[in-house]
């Protein structure tokens, strides 16, 4: 259609007018620069055909015209020209106003209700004629049209090249393109190292937040791409590393030597009356459009690769959960035997007392209910089967622990020598660079002066670095009497599972690598367990159950009766000292003293002793009833023994207690007449010496 100025009337040039400016990615922003003259050069078109007053729009360059994004310029457009403030709008197209036919027809009703007119570098249009209205759908649709058909065409191409393993669009740090369609490990050893050490922290620690915080704290860089690194095209730059960093460089395929296309599914939802597309990432590797193994050298095995995939999913808290602090040491372990669900972990008390217990439903069509039992018992039955089972491997892991103990620090070592290379191969880049400038060029002598002291300065920071970390390994090199120790240790695993240094988080670690779950089921009296082990063998415990309020610190009963009756027969200290000759402990196992005698009675209401209550009651120790019968304390022993004394004992060794009247009786007076029980020896006598 050629040009008509008689539709353009002085109504439509009393308004402005606009020139609406589009790119649809960041990357023709930047590249297709010939494009934007040609959107910006309408400003003139728009002057020829007699307009004064030309507006520009060019918010929505780098915005896609499909619909998927939202287009402030475009808004604008709309709402200047629903308020009648342009009287034509000119865009190079049709596919530069819009890509999608919803917004283009919306764009050509509001034009035919005000009368606006749309132009092109050839043509003007009036949207309220049939024949322009219909000659403009028709460029809507086929802009559609066409945009749907290059993105087909460019989908097909690219995943018929993926199929080959020949498709890389954006490396990751640690590979690097190698020709055309080929990929390999990056020749950086630095780089290489600190990839390796990622994998072999995960291994250690079991949990990507755990390798994280490790590399934080130890101040450890690692490898990323970037734009930003004063060199044209992604180049590798170093920081510490950042959470999706680490979990990036453990969930990525390729670091296992594996090709791997369409890892993430797209749909598109319709949210606020615009569609939305949404990315959502394919768990397993059977749902991914390509997977060629050993495509490439990796970093790890692909059998490693599927075990790291398996415990970041099992570290999620709808499953076992990542190990966290607390003392019990099964969470995320147990099962459920009634209702099969997970059993949790809750803490009640000061004490913080640990116990399990089963958060499915409270009724099950079965009748039976769910659970919850005290976690310390439980836990100590499932350690003591796994030491019995570990035992004939200690010397062998004492061994390990002997081995690794240095590599780490040597790890260390070696990156921060790495560092320390790069940081003098970039420091003397920069002095290069500053001797290559004539001297007299003062306006860029400095800047490189600058560039090389600062290239210094941080040699010198990585120098001090290295030199720490060396001290440090000497200190960590086991003595003699450190690898005795640890061999020790390697043969009593019980001992080295409560030394003092190793912690819950390394408890835990240790059960859930040989752990797949453990199955819990209730009887009144019993707590049995089914230990399902990794390498698929099953074994079954029972644990006896607690009665309501009896705890592992109680006191035995028969010490509460001790010192209840021994409380009637001498004061706090008495107590004491006969307690710890009986060697009988507290309930935690400490040794007794009078403070703890004194909060015992008065926890279980026993009054103390006062002074002269046994004589009221007409009661006399053994020495004493010895004294009154004037009788040796061995006689009266033998007394009490024979039953002619009536007499109690709290308990063995406790002191005895005799009635005094039981002393008057016909029996006790006939023992020691008849000669049976000898009286006590005449202090008077003199001994018999024999030459």
């Amino acid at each position: 259609m050629t040009d008509d100025g008689s539709r353009i009337t002085a109504d439509h040039l009393a308004r402005a007018a606009c020139v609406y400016v589009r790119q649809s990615s960041p990357d023709q922003v930047r590249h297709n620069l010939e494009s934007q003259q040609l959107q910006y050069a309408l400003q003139t078109r728009a002057r020829d055909l007699g307009w004064h007053a030309v507006e520009t729009i060019d918010e929505d360059l780098g915005r896609s015209g499909t619909g998927s994004v939202v287009r402030p310029g475009f808004q604008k457009l709309l709402t200047a020209v629903c308020e009648s403030r342009f009287g034509i709008v000119l865009s190079v197209d049709a596919s530069r106003l819009a890509r999608n036919g919803r917004e283009w027809h919306t764009l050509l009703e509001f034009c035919a209700v005000v009368g606006c007119l749309l132009g092109d570098a050839n043509s003007v249009y009036d949207p309220a004629l049939p024949d322009h209205r219909l000659l403009l759908g028709m460029k809507g649709s086929v802009s559609e049209m066409e945009g749907s058909v290059l993105r087909q065409r460019s989908l097909d191409a690219r995943r018929q090249k993926a199929a080959r393993g020949e498709l890389f669009l954006n490396l990751p740090a640690g590979y690097v393109k190698v020709g055309r369609d080929a990929t390999a490990m990056d020749p950086d050893e630095r780089v290489r190292d600190a990839i390796r050490q990622v994998f072999r922290k995960f291994s250690e620690l079991r949990s990507v937040r755990q390798v994280f915080l490790w590399f934080r704290d130890e101040g450890i860089e690692l490898p990323y791409r970037s734009l930003h690194t004063g060199v044209p095209g992604w180049q590798v730059a170093w920081r510490l590393p950042l959470y999706n960093t680490v979990h990036r460089i453990l969930t990525n395929p390729i670091y296992a030597g594996a090709y791997a296309y369409g890892r993430k599914t797209r749909r598109t939802v319709i949210e606020d009356g615009r569609k939305r597309v949404v990315h959502e990432a394919r768990r397993h590797p059977e749902d991914w459009k390509v997977l060629i193994r050993d495509n490439h050298e990796g970093y790890i095995g692909w059998d490693e690769y599927e075990r790291n995939r398996a415990l970041i999913a099992a570290n999620e808290p709808t499953l076992r959960g990542a190990v966290r602090e607390g003392g019990a040491l099964l969470p995320g372990l147990l099962r459920c035997g009634h209702c099969h669900h997970k059993l949790q972990v809750c803490h009640s008390g000061t004490s913080r007392v640990s116990r399990y217990q089963c958060q499915g439903r409270r009724g099950h069509t079965d009748g039976s209910t769910c659970i919850s039992f005290g976690a310390r018992d439980v836990d100590d039955a499932v350690v003591a089967t796994v030491l019995r089972a570990v035992q004939p491997l200690g010397v062998e892991a004492a061994l390990h622990a002997i081995e690794d103990r240095g590599k780490e620090a040597t790890e260390r070592i070696r990156l921060a020598e790495l560092a320390l290379e790069d940081a003098r191969f970039k420091a003397d880049q920069a002095r290069a660079r500053f001797e290559a400038v004539d001297p007299r060029n003062r306006n860029v002598i400095g800047n490189l002066s600058r560039s090389w002291e600062e290239r210094l300065e941080i040699v010198r920071e990585r120098e001090g670095e290295l030199a720490t970390k060396r001290r440090e390994l000497q200190r960590q090199e086991p003595t003699p009497e450190e690898r005795a120790a640890y061999l020790s240790m390697g043969a009593d695993l019980e001992r080295a599972w409560h030394h003092e240094n190793v912690t819950t988080q390394m408890r835990k670690h240790v059960l859930r690598a040989v752990f797949v779950e453990i199955i819990v089921t209730l009887t009144p009296d019993r707590i049995g367990l089914v230990l399902h082990w990794q390498g698929g063998d099953h074994t079954e415990l029972s644990v006896r159950r607690r009665k309501t309020g009896q705890t592992r610190v109680a006191v035995d009963a028969d010490t509460v009766e001790t010192i209840r009756e021994l409380a009637r027969l001498m004061p706090d200290r008495g107590i004491t000292a006969f307690l710890n000759r009986a060697r009988k402990r507290t309930g935690k196992g400490n040794t007794w003293t009078a403070l703890r005698v004194r909060a015992f009675r008065s926890n279980h209401d026993i009054p103390a002793y006062r002074e002269g209550e046994r004589q009221e009651r007409n009661e006399l120790t053994q020495t004493e009833a010895a004294a009154r019968l004037n009788v040796s304390a061995r006689t009266m022993n033998r007394l009490i023994r024979s039953g002619v004394v009536p007499a109690r004992q709290a308990c063995k060794g406790a002191p005895w207690v005799i009635p005094a009247d039981a002393l008057e009786s016909a029996a006790v007076r006939r023992s020691l007449e008849d000669g049976t029980f000898p009286s006590a020896p005449d202090p008077g006598q003199k001994p018999l010496d024999f030459e």
